[in-house]
């Protein structure tokens, strides 16, 4: 593990010190919530995966966790660190711990045969400086009720059944349509270990915010679960009326029919005047089943960042859309093994090797870049437009070709 700065050392934490270690990021990064409610809930990051940086008397001023994921990616998947839980105490900030805290993740994460980190940025400016590229975007509507979509064959003869979310008894179904409708799009991270989703999907009262109790919606075609959808509604009394609000924490589907009736459901709730999606995909079904999409607020933000840790090996893992022969001038500072010249052969199937050459560079980038492509959301054309890029428009064209996925990149939960 890299050494920070004198006067600090980082340890791995045990389970008998997780509670410092929550007291610690909570110093570090301010969020809603009540620290009764957190205790109430398992802790979420696997044991060993836990690290912290103390002082010489023991005191732990700053933290980092990773879950481990297996990260899906266009054709395939790779082992994936999810960084999470990163933070320094303000009053430790500016002495170069959150530099040893990334530089030990990776060491970390490539120890465990994990080619790459992901994490979702709470600041924006702060992870490209360690190699991290934004490769998703995300897109979050409120809807008026009512909002019309466009008809699809087949929803009609779907039902909808409502219950209170029990998670006892839900849970497994929940997830299982979770899992089902992200088959084959990058990003799509599952919402494991089993703390973190009993994290997600808890519903303490704590927590509402207003909200009622969480409601579930199945979609059905006989007995056979097509979507489902979790809910709740926020009373709210306008001088006209109710107005109450609709705030949709998932919403699965797993084909159009059953996106239609899903959404056709909650639009249309009775009392209601808005309804907020989950954070969506760019290219979600639901932006294109909306007759008109004006009167929605929309909002798109970054998403999923990501970080090669290891680029041939990550680069392998992935499949790629069109053949390809480049060779790629690769900057990075953090970890030096990435950088120099890689050659990347992608053959007809798609499937790619890649292995160092002494050949002169096709296209020169950042790792922060190549870490932007890899989900198939981003264009190398458009990144060397902006100057981050450098290559031929040729080159950069047919790597932009290779590297596109069908659908768009997304995880659909922060970690």
């Amino acid at each position: 593990m890299t050494d920070p700065a004198a006067g600090y050392r980082t340890v791995v934490v045990p389970p008998e010190r997780v509670a410092e270690f929550r007291q610690a990021a909570s110093l570090a990064m301010p969020v809603r919530g009540d620290l009764l409610v957190d205790e109430a809930l398992p802790f979420p990051v696997p044991a060993g995966r836990a690290v912290a940086i103390e002082t010489s008397d023991g005191t732990i001023v700053a933290t980092h966790g990773s879950y481990p994921y297996t990260l899906p990616v266009p054709g395939g998947a790779v082992p994936c660190a999810g960084l999470t839980w990163v933070g320094v105490r303000p009053d430790h900030r500016r002495r170069g711990l959150m530099t040893a805290m990334v530089r030990t993740h990776a060491e970390r994460s490539l120890a465990r045969g994990e080619a790459v980190s992901a994490l979702f940025a709470a600041e924006a400016a702060i992870y490209g400086r360690f190699g991290y590229g934004c490769a998703a975007d995300e897109v979050g509507l409120t809807l008026p009720r009512g909002a019309a979509l466009r008809d699809v064959a087949g929803s009609a003869d779907l039902t909808v059944a409502l219950v209170r979310f029990d998670a006892d008894v839900h849970t497994a179904l929940v997830e299982d349509l979770y899992v089902r409708a992200g088959v084959g799009r990058p990003g799509w991270l599952p919402r494991t270990p089993a703390e973190l989703l009993t994290r997600r999907l808890a519903d303490l009262p704590a927590m509402r915010e207003g909200h009622e109790a969480l409601l579930l919606a199945t979609v059905l075609h006989g007995d056979d679960v097509r979507g489902v959808a979790l809910f709740a509604r926020q009373e709210h009394w306008a001088d006209a009326g109710p107005e109450f609000r609709v705030s949709v924490l998932q919403a699965s589907a797993l084909d159009a029919p059953a996106t239609h009736r899903l959404w056709s459901f909650l639009l249309d709730l009775d009392l209601t005047a808005t309804v907020a999606t989950p954070a969506l995909a760019v290219d979600d079904p639901l932006l294109h089943l909306l007759v008109d999409l004006r009167p929605a607020d929309r909002r798109v933000r970054d998403n999923l960042w990501v970080r090669l840790l290891d680029v041939p090996t990550a680069l392998t893992a992935r499949r790629y859309a069109a053949p390809l022969d480049v060779v790629l001038d690769v900057v990075d500072t953090l970890l030096p093994a990435n950088a120099g010249h890689w050659r990347l052969v992608v053959d007809a199937t798609g499937e790619a090797r890649v292995a160092r050459t002494d050949a002169e560079a096709d296209v020169c980038l950042d790792v922060r870049e190549l870490g932007a492509l890899y989900l198939g959301g981003r264009s190398a054309a458009a990144l060397a437009a902006a100057g981050l890029v450098v290559g031929g428009r040729d080159v950069l064209g047919r790597v932009t070709a290779a590297f596109t996925s069908p659908l768009a990149p997304v995880s659909p939960g922060m970690f």
